[in-house]
C-alpha cells in the first residue's frame, strides 16, 4: 500500500487546491464563500473546509484522491449534507457529489436494480424507478434531497425500512475507491477488498456473531456481521453505514422493489408518545410497511403557519402512530388497515386511503426534524437524535428517557420509526450558555447509558459521526472497539478519510456550531420580533436540513426559487443561513454585512418569502436579506436599481396621472426605453410598465369626498370616509393606483354585486415594499408609518380591508411588525384580507359559474408564502374551475427580475414551473395572476394576457348581482 503522509503536517503548508488543480480537478473552490457554505451539515457541527471540490467524474475523484495523499489532506464525502451527526464536515476537502455526479444511469426491470452515482437524488431515482411499477426501498425523511450516496455513508433507513429494510439491505454491489487510489467492485464473489480484512474477521467470529446484528437498527460501529462467512463476506453492505472513513463510494447497484398499486395509513391516537410505543410491538404482526410516532406539538408548529396548508384531520390524542399497509387494491388496504386498528388498543383511530391526504400526513412526518427544531420554548437541536432500541422495550424506554431529560432541566419532543425502535427527538440544549458546552456532554454521556441499558445503538440510521463516535466505548466492548480500529487501519492507514469519525473520535463537544463565539454585528434596523431582535437567533433557525434543496414545487411549494435555477449551494436558503452565520462567526467570512460573500450568497435570493412558509425551522431570507442590504449600503450610494426601482411608488406619483401619456411614449420609443433601463440600472431585455392615465382612486371615487355620485363602470357610489359605515374598504396599493387600476374597479364591482357597501381608501397609502426589498429601511419605516396611521381609523371601524396586491397587503399583514412597534399595527394586520377571504365568508355568497373553465394559477410567492391561497382555490374549485394550480415563482419578483445581472435566473425561474404550465394549458385557458410583476412576466417572456381574481370574477357575472 502506498505510503501516506499523516494529516496536518504537510497540509499545513502545501497549497491543496494547488495540487488539485495540478491533478486535473477542474472545479476546485476555495473561496471564503465556499468554505462558509460547507462548514456545516444538519448536525450541531462546525468545521470549515480548507477546500471544496465537485468532481465531475470518477477519474476526478481518483485525482482528489491523489492529492490528498500528496499534501496529506484528509477528505470528507458529501451527498446533499442532509447529515445530522456531523459526518458530512471537515478540516480538509469536501467532496461534493452532489453537483456533477448524480444520474441514473441504467433501470433493469427484469433484475429490479438501477446503477447510480453517488449523487443522485433518492427522489430522481425514484422517478427512474417508477414508470416499471417499481421504488427503491427505504426512504428517509429528507428523500426529496438526500443522494444515494449519503445513504449508504450513513446506513440510511427512514419509514418504510421496516417494509423494505435498511440501504445495506438494498445495495447489490459498489464501486468504490480505496485511498492508494484503487478502483474495485465490492459485491457478492468479488475478492476481499484490503488484504487480510477476511483473516481479521476469522479470528474473531465468536465476537462478530454476539455483538453485531442484534436488531436491525443497531447502526453504531462498523457493521462487521455482514463479513461473516454465513453472510457471504459482503463487503458492499458491510462499506454501507462506514461514514466515508474506508472508501470512497463512486458508483452503486441497487435493489429495487414493487411499489404496490395501493396503500392506506391507519392513523392511532394515544394520550403521550410512551403509550403510543407501548401499543407497537402488538402490531408488528401485522404487514406493516411504516409505522410512525408522531408528537402533537409538531402539529402545533404547523398550525400555527401563517400562509400554511390545512392539516389533515388527527385522531384525538397527544401522540400518533401513523401505520402503513400496502396491496393491490383499496379495498384491501382498507381491511388491512382496519385490523390494524382493531389491535391498536385505543378507540381514537382513523383509516386514511386517499392518496393526497396520506401525502399531506406523511409531510408532517417528514418535516419533523426541522418542526421539532420550533415546537418548545427554547430552540431544540439534534444532540442527541437516533438512538434504537428493540421495539419491545421502546414505551418503557421513552419513559426514562422523558425522566433524564426532567433530570437534566431539559425538554425534547420525540418522533420517529416506532415500529422499528428508532426514536429522533431535537432537544433545547443551551449551547450558548456559558455552562452549555459541559451540560450537552453530561446529558448525552446519560442517555447513552440509558440507550445501552435497553440493549440499543447510538444511531438507529444517521451513523455515529462526531456526535456519537466518542462514546461507542458505552456500547461496545474492548475487543469490539479494536476490532473497529483494525479495520480502520486496513483501509486507511493515513487516517485520510473523514477522520474523526468512529475511530480516533474527535471529542463530541468540540466544534459545536452554536457554541462558537458569536458577533452580532451591532444592532439591526429592523426588530427581529421572532427571535427576541437576534440576528444571531434568526439565522441559526436553519438547521441544515435542506428541504430548501428539493423541489418542492409540486405540491404547491414556493421554495427555493433560485437554488432551481442554478443548483448551487449559495442560491438556496440553506446556503445563504451558513454564509451568514459565518459572518457572525467572523473567522472565514470576516468582513461583517459588507464582507462579498455575504453579497454573493444573497444576491440571487428573490426575497420571495417562499422559506418563511415551506421552511420547517421557518427561516425568511426576504427579512435577513432586507437587513442585509440595509447594513451593506447604510450611508453609502447605491447600485443604481435601488434608487429607480427601489423607489419606484415615488415616480409613480410623479408620472401617472397628467404625465403618463408623455411618459409612456418616451419609455415606450426604442432610444427613451432604453436610456430609462441603463439610468435605473435595468435589464436592456425588459419591458417597461406603462403608468395609468388615471389612478384607481380617482376613478373608483372621482368626487372623493361627500360625492353621491356613481363613478363610471361602478355600480353604485363607494362612500370614502370611515365613517360613512362601509362594511369593506378597499385599498389602493401603488401597483393598482397607479399602472392598473383595473383589477381594483373590478374588486369594487364585485363586492356591490355582493350586497356590501363598499368603501375605498382615498388617501395615498403606500406600504413601502420596494425600499423594503432593496434595504432601504429607514425610509420603509417613515413610509410604512404613514400608511399603518392612514389605514388605523379604518381598520377601526370592524369592516375589513381588501388589498389587490398581495405582496402589499402582505408587508401590512407581516412585515410591517418588523419596522415599527406599534399597537395600530396589529389592528392594521387583523383587519387586511385578501378579495377570497372576504368573499369565501360571505354569508350566501356565490361565485359565478366556472364549470369547464380551464384555470392556471401560479400564487403570488407572498400570497402562498404569507397570505395562504386556501381561500383562492376553494372559491375557483367551489365554482367548478378546473384549476390547475401551480408552485414556484414567476421568476420576476418585483425588482429582482429587472435588474441588470439577473434576467438569465428569472427566466430559468419562470421556465421551471409557469410558462411550461401555461403553454400546456392552451389558448383557451384562463392565466390567472393577482401579482403586477407576475403578470408583467407572463406578458414580457410569454405574451400572455393574464388575469386578476377580481377581473376573472367581474367578467363571469352574468346577470350581474343586485347591488344595494
Amino acid at each position: 500500500m502506498t505510503s501516506l503522509t499523516p494529516p496536518g503536517a504537510a497540509a499545513a503548508t502545501a497549497d491543496v487546491g494547488a495540487a488539485l488543480r495540478a491533478h486535473g480537478v477542474q472545479d476546485v473552490d476555495d473561496s471564503a464563500l465556499a468554505r462558509a457554505l460547507y462548514s456545516s451539515d444538519a448536525s450541531l457541527y462546525r468545521i470549515p473546509p480548507r477546500v471544496v471540490v465537485r468532481p465531475r467524474d470518477v477519474d476526478e475523484v481518483a485525482a482528489v484522491l491523489a492529492a490528498a495523499r500528496e499534501t496529506g489532506t484528509p477528505i470528507t464525502p458529501r451527498g446533499a449534507g442532509t447529515s445530522i451527526a456531523g459526518n458530512a464536515v471537515g478540516p480538509g476537502i469536501v467532496v461534493d457529489f452532489l453537483k456533477h455526479l448524480h444520474h441514473v444511469h441504467a433501470v433493469d426491470p427484469e433484475r429490479r436494480t438501477a446503477r447510480v452515482d453517488p449523487g443522485t437524488v433518492h427522489a430522481v431515482l425514484q422517478q427512474h424507478a417508477r414508470p416499471h411499477g417499481l421504488r427503491f426501498g427505504p426512504d428517509p425523511s429528507t428523500h426529496t434531497r438526500c443522494t444515494i450516496g449519503g445513504m449508504i455513508g450513513n446506513n440510511a433507513c427512514g419509514s418504510r425500512a421496516l417494509g423494505y429494510g435498511r440501504t445495506a439491505d438494498n445495495v447489490e454491489s459498489m464501486d468504490v475507491l480505496t485511498v492508494d487510489g484503487r478502483r474495485l467492485t465490492v459485491g457478492p464473489g468479488a475478492p476481499e477488498p484490503v488484504a487480510g480484512l477476511d483473516a481479521l474477521v476469522d479470528r474473531h467470529l465468536a465476537e462478530i456473531r454476539t455483538r453485531f446484528g442484534r436488531f436491525s437498527r443497531q447502526v453504531s460501529g462498523y457493521s462487521l456481521e455482514h463479513l461473516l462467512p454465513e453472510a457471504g463476506r459482503r463487503a458492499d453492505r458491510f462499506l454501507v453505514g462506514s461514514e466515508g472513513t474506508l472508501a470512497v463510494v463512486v458508483g452503486a447497484e441497487v435493489r429495487l422493489v414493487e411499489d404496490a398499486p395501493a396503500r392506506a395509513v391507519a392513523v392511532l391516537g394515544y394520550p403521550s408518545m410512551p403509550d403510543a410505543a407501548d401499543a407497537v410491538p402488538g402490531l408488528l404482526h401485522h404487514p406493516l410497511t411504516a409505522c410512525e410516532g408522531l408528537d402533537d406539538r409538531l402539529v402545533g408548529v404547523l398550525r400555527s403557519r401563517p400562509g400554511g396548508a390545512p392539516l389533515p384531520d388527527l385522531p384525538t390524542g397527544a401522540g400518533w402512530l401513523f401505520a402503513e399497509v400496502t396491496g393491490g387494491s383499496v379495498a384491501e388496504v382498507r381491511a388491512l388497515a382496519e385490523a390494524v386498528c382493531r389491535d391498536a388498543g385505543t378507540p381514537h383511530t382513523r383509516v386514511v386511503t386517499d392518496t393526497v391526504e396520506q401525502l399531506a400526513l406523511w409531510r408532517i412526518r417528514e418535516d419533523g426534524a426541522g418542526l421539532a427544531a420550533r415546537s418548545l420554548s427554547r430552540p431544540a437541536h439534534a444532540g442527541w437524535e437516533d438512538a434504537a432500541v428493540p421495539p419491545d422495550r421502546l414505551g418503557a424506554y421513552l419513559r426514562d428517557f422523558d425522566a433524564l431529560l426532567r433530570a437534566h432541566d431539559l425538554d425534547g419532543v420525540p418522533y420517529g420509526h416506532f415500529g422499528d425502535g428508532c426514536v429522533h427527538v431535537r432537544i433545547d440544549f443551551q449551547l450558548e450558555a456559558p455552562e452549555g458546552r459541559a451540560g450537552f456532554r453530561r446529558f448525552v454521556e446519560a442517555a447513552a447509558d440509558l440507550a445501552a441499558s435497553y440493549g440499543g445503538s447510538f444511531s438507529g440510521e444517521h451513523g455515529d459521526g462526531r456526535a456519537r463516535s466518542e462514546l461507542l466505548p458505552r456500547m461496545y466492548d474492548e475487543v469490539a472497539l479494536g476490532l473497529f480500529g483494525e479495520v480502520k487501519r486496513l483501509f486507511d492507514p493515513g487516517n485520510l478519510l473523514n477522520p474523526g469519525n468512529l475511530v480516533d473520535p474527535a471529542p463530541l463537544d468540540a466544534d459545536l456550531r452554536l457554541a462558537a463565539p458569536r458577533r452580532e454585528s451591532g444592532r439591526t434596523f429592523l426588530r427581529l420580533v421572532h427571535d427576541g431582535g437576534s440576528i444571531g437567533d434568526a439565522v441559526h433557525r436553519c438547521t441544515g436540513v435542506g428541504k430548501c434543496l428539493a423541489d418542492n414545487t409540486g405540491s404547491g411549494g414556493v421554495m427555493c426559487p433560485s437554488f432551481q435555477a442554478t443548483r448551487d449551494e449559495k442560491d438556496s436558503t440553506r446556503g445563504r443561513a451558513r454564509v451568514l452565520q459565518e459572518m457572525l462567526t467572523g473567522d472565514v467570512v470576516a468582513g461583517g454585512w459588507g464582507d462579498d460573500a455575504v453579497h454573493e450568497a444573497l444576491d440571487l435570493c428573490l426575497s420571495c418569502k417562499g422559506c418563511a412558509s415551506d421552511c420547517p425551522t421557518g427561516v425568511d431570507m426576504a427579512t435577513y436579506k432586507a437587513e442585509a442590504l440595509h447594513q451593506r449600503y447604510r450611508r453609502r450610494l447605491r447600485p443604481r436599481s435601488h434608487y429607480a426601482l427601489g423607489q419606484l411608488p415615488r415616480w409613480a406619483a410623479l408620472t401617472s396621472g397628467a404625465l403618463a401619456p408623455l411618459a409612456n411614449r418616451v419609455v415606450g420609443s426604442r432610444a427613451g426605453g432604453a436610456v430609462a433601463k441603463a439610468a435605473a440600472g435595468g435589464e436592456a431585455r425588459r419591458s417597461l410598465p406603462s403608468f395609468a392615465r388615471r389612478t384607481f382612486r380617482s376613478l373608483a371615487a372621482p368626487g372623493r369626498r361627500g360625492s353621491a355620485s356613481i363613478p363610471d363602470g361602478l355600480l353604485a357610489p363607494v362612500v370614502t370616509r370611515p365613517e360613512d359605515g362601509a362594511d369593506v374598504w378597499v385599498w389602493a396599493d401603488t401597483f393598482t393606483d397607479h399602472f392598473t387600476p383595473g383589477p381594483g374597479l373590478a374588486a369594487v364591482r364585485v363586492l356591490q354585486r355582493a350586497g356590501l357597501r363598499v368603501g375605498v381608501v382615498t388617501e395615498s397609502a403606500c406600504c413601502g415594499l420596494t425600499w423594503i426589498s432593496t434595504g432601504q429601511l429607514a425610509a420603509a419605516r417613515r413610509i410604512l408609518g404613514r400608511t399603518i396611521a392612514t389605514l388605523a381609523p379604518y381598520a377601526a371601524t370592524g369592516a375589513p380591508i381588501v388589498g389587490l396586491e398581495p405582496s402589499c397587503l402582505a408587508v401590512l399583514r407581516a412585515d410591517a411588525v418588523e419596522l415599527l412597534d406599534v399597537p395600530e399595527v396589529a389592528t392594521v394586520a387583523g383587519a387586511v384580507r385578501t378579495l377570497a377571504e372576504v368573499l369565501t365568508t360571505l354569508p350566501g355568497w356565490s361565485a359565478p359559474d366556472l364549470t369547464g373553465t380551464v384555470v392556471v394559477a401560479q400564487p403570488h410567492c407572498h400570497h402562498a408564502s404569507v397570505l395562504g391561497w386556501h381561500a383562492d382555490e376553494s372559491l375557483l374549485r367551489g365554482a367548478g374551475a378546473e384549476l390547475n394550480r401551480v408552485g414556484g415563482c414567476c421568476g420576476l419578483a418585483g425588482n429582482f427580475g429587472v435588474e441588470q445581472g439577473h434576467y438569465e435566473v428569472s427566466v430559468a425561474v419562470a421556465e421551471h414551473d409557469l410558462l411550461p404550465a401555461v403553454r400546456e394549458a392552451g389558448a383557451d385557458a384562463v392565466v390567472l395572476a393577482d401579482g403586477f410583476s407576475c403578470r408583467t412576466q407572463l406578458d414580457d417572456l410569454a405574451g400572455v394576457g393574464s388575469w386578476h381574481l377580481a377581473e376573472l370574477l367581474d367578467a363571469r357575472f352574468d346577470p350581474p348581482q343586485p347591488s344595494r
